[in-house]
């Protein structure tokens, strides 16, 4: 459905990136998938859940502007 991507430079480790995407699942709920890590290796990943969109888009919103206050940028 949407999803956001935010980068931050690293000189020690090399850049970092912060994804955040919203989809629905099979079972007719919202998830929200967050994905971060250093760019070219291995990342990390989590699936919340939510029951309707508006839940889902907040929750979005929430760890979107969390990423920016931790000095990730968009591209």
């Amino acid at each position: 459905m949407a999803q956001c991507i935010l980068y931050k430079p690293s000189a020690k480790s090399g850049p970092r990136y912060y994804r955040v995407e919203i989809a629905m699942n099979l079972f007719e709920e919202v998830s929200v998938l967050r994905e971060w890590g250093i760019a070219g290796g291995q990342g990390r990943s989590m699936i919340n859940l939510f029951g309707n969109l508006r839940e889902a888009s907040t929750a979005a919103d929430d760890f979107r502007n969390r990423a920016l206050t931790r000095g990730y940028h968009r591209s």
